[in-house]
């Protein structure tokens, strides 16, 4: 059985698919991809793909039993960017 598994090519799922896979919307998946808060990717010519492994490793990171669980390895919310220090409160 373990022999049949190994022969198994390796799955890659595009932006869209990895992001239903999560259960995000890909607009979120790619916010972790820019800040480097998200799972790990590569670049195949000009598509971004994602093994279904390092989707799996990095869900598994948020894995937590309580609230009261120390999250030293929670996956971090995506933030948005803050403004420019001269920006004026209308982002001027």
């Amino acid at each position: 059985m373990t022999q049949v598994a190994n022969s198994v090519p390796q799955r890659y799922l595009r932006t869209q698919e990895a992001a239903r896979f999560l259960g995000l919307s890909h607009r979120t998946l790619e916010k972790h991809r820019t800040h480097g808060t998200g799972p790990g990717y590569r670049k195949l010519g000009g598509r971004v793909v994602y093994a279904i492994d390092d989707l799996t490793a990095w869900a598994d990171r948020g894995a937590r039993i309580s609230t009261s669980t120390p999250g030293r390895d929670a996956i971090p919310p995506v933030r948005q960017s803050a403004q420019p220090a001269d920006a004026d409160e209308f982002g001027r």
